[in-house]
């Protein structure tokens, strides 16, 4: 079903139509008729099927572009998420006059988000923690609210939101819409649903994404200013036979395709704006040998089909799974081997996270060729040249050149060949290692909530890493058995402070980059609580951790000693009081 037969204004499918999209996805096709409709919707989906169109194309619809207050509020359990939702809505509603987004998450300066909420946002996309923050200050409001929507209800649940998302809800006016997406539909998420949701129907989309087995899949993590560096040095240093780089833009497909130009390739784009004749002319020359690689947005390179493409280079990457599995599979045709390569910004590897989940397999980080891999990779394409040349070309007049040349210079044969081949190498050099720095690698590591609850920026881990099952948002943590070295330690943060064990495995997974299966039990006391984490942890993350806060109060870590203030007691073993601090604790059989 094509978005203009879903009723969308045409604002919308145009704007969508630009960006790539052919066809509405299952959980497109059946939420967005309903949520046009007015009606509360239960989805059921995997990450990766196209959500965000699902709720935000018919939500932009059924807005009133004259009303500049909050009239749409979409609540994500991460930064991360909150960034890529909110560029959707903008991207989406490109052609609707006088529309404005605003991201509230952890991290940011509230005198920015505070000037933006007095200048007027129709939609706001946030974080549970930073929302519920802006409500208590009273410099949020909600009582012109049309909807709400819940995305990744399911892992707003597993970090330990829940509560919050039940707060915000209840401040939300009566008779508001209600949109809830998740994965898994676990019982507190269904009681949310049965209370905030009115004859919801639900909707559950099976995901039948998978991967093409033969292909290899890499990434590369790097700044957005990078790319076109990185691109060159790919298409120099792997090994193919002719590649298809993505790009998310029309335009992009023009600009860098006439930079690799510049740059000596056999290049060309593809993109919407050509006929089919155009369009046809491209495929054929590249089948002909006549061109190396060809720039593409998704909706150009639908149905390409070329033996020669080898590798597939993501620039842009993809904003959902289905798209990403389009794109490689235009590798590895007829049974031959292929590579498929994506670069990611460090703001985008929640998404690169999401293809890995939803594709079942896991995407390998790589480096990128060096100043030295290059050189050597041009030396051996001129020495395979000239020696495909002395084999097929008849030489002789060439060679009286030569003899005749040698006689005149009174030059040897070695430097008059390296003076020949210095000429010849001009565009493009061989001694190249030197003109070819390391590209820096980004940092990371995000920067600390304002809120420590409102976990942003989750650690790398490939598929099937993920935790099983979701952890209970109430109650104390259930113990677990531990691999490897772990030391307790002892945080000042306690019950008299509100804390959570959700709010310090939030605020630790965040700081120190530890997945929070990594973070052990967790015991709170009445004025600091204490917490397993695991021994190696590097000095520098340690000292960072110390100046962390959590519900007001600094974390200040130590290694816990046993010792208790007075007038408090510990309950379960520990040291006695003033012991010297324990040795990490070996792993349990």
């Amino acid at each position: 079903m094509s978005f203009s037969q879903l009723m969308l204004p045409e604002p919308l499918v145009r704007a969508v139509t630009e960006l790539g999209y052919e066809t509405a996805s299952p959980i497109q096709a059946a939420a967005i008729p309903k949520l046009l409709a007015g009606e509360d919707v239960l989805g059921q989906a995997q990450t990766g099927t196209g959500k965000t169109a699902a709720f935000a194309l018919p939500l932009l619809a059924r807005l009133d572009p004259a009303q500049n207050d909050p009239q749409i509020l979409v609540l994500a359990p991460t930064r991360e998420l909150a960034i890529q939702v909110a560029e959707a809505f903008q991207a989406y509603a490109r052609y609707m006059p006088a529309f404005h987004v605003l991201p509230l998450y952890g991290g940011q300066s509230y005198t920015n988000q505070l000037k933006s909420l007095k200048r007027g946002s129709q939609v706001i996309v946030g974080t549970p923690g930073r929302i519920l923050d802006h409500l208590d200050r009273g410099t949020l409001k909600l009582d012109k609210l049309r909807a709400i929507v819940l995305d990744e209800a399911d892992e707003m649940l597993r970090m330990g939101f829940i509560d919050d998302v039940q707060t915000i809800m209840d401040a939300t006016p009566a008779g508001r819409q209600v949109a809830m997406f998740s994965a898994t539909m676990p019982a507190p998420i269904r009681a949310i649903a049965q209370k905030h949701l009115t004859n919801a129907e639900e909707i559950k989309i099976a995901s039948k994404t998978s991967t093409v087995e033969r292909i290899e899949q890499r990434f590369v993590l790097l700044d957005a200013n990078q790319k076109l560096d990185a691109l060159t040095r790919v298409l120099e240093g792997e090994e193919y036979d002719a590649s298809i780089v993505f790009v998310r833009t029309k335009s992009a497909t023009e600009e860098i395709a006439e930079k690799l130009g510049a740059r000596g390739y056999a290049v060309a784009c593809l993109n919407g704006d050509m006929n089919q004749a155009h369009r046809e002319q491209t495929i054929r020359r590249m089948k002909a040998s006549q061109l190396d690689i060809i720039v593409a947005t998704d909706v150009a390179a639908r149905g390409l089909d070329v033996e020669r493409i080898s590798l597939v280079v993501n620039y842009d990457i993809p904003y959902d799974s289905e798209a990403y599995v389009h794109r490689i599979g235009r590798t590895g045709r007829a049974g031959r081997e292929g590579k498929a390569i994506l670069f990611v910004s460090p703001r985008e590897r929640r998404l690169l996270r999401t293809i890995e989940y939803a594709t079942k397999q896991p995407i390998e980080q790589m480096n990128l060729p060096t100043g030295q891999v290059i050189e050597q990779k041009r030396i051996e394409s001129f020495r395979a040249q000239l020696a495909q040349t002395i084999e097929t070309q008849n030489l002789s007049f060439f060679t009286d050149l030569i003899n005749d040349w040698r006689d005149k210079l009174e030059t040897s044969d070695a430097e008059l060949a390296a003076a020949l081949l210095y000429l010849a190498q001009k565009d493009q050099p061989l001694n190249v290692a030197n003109k070819f720095p390391e590209l820096r690698q980004p940092h990371a590591r995000a920067e600390r909530n304002d809120r420590p609850g409102d976990r942003r920026d989750r650690p790398e881990r490939s598929f099937g890493d993920r935790p099983s099952g979701d952890r209970p948002e109430r109650g104390p943590r259930q113990r677990r058995e531990l691999q490897g070295d772990y030391n307790t330690y002892r945080i000042e943060v306690g019950k008299e402070h509100g804390v959570r064990a959700g709010d310090i495995v939030g605020a630790i997974a965040n700081e120190a980059n530890i997945d929070s299966q990594f973070i052990g039990n967790i015991k709170l006391f009445d004025h600091f609580s204490t917490v397993e984490l695991p021994a190696n942890i590097p000095n520098e993350i340690f000292q960072h951790l110390k100046k962390v806060y959590v519900r007001k109060q600094k974390l200040n870590i130590t290694v816990d000693t046993g010792a208790a203030p007075a007038g408090e007691r510990r309950s379960g073993p520990g040291p006695r009081p003033g012991a010297a601090p324990r040795a990490p604790r070996k792993p349990r059989e």
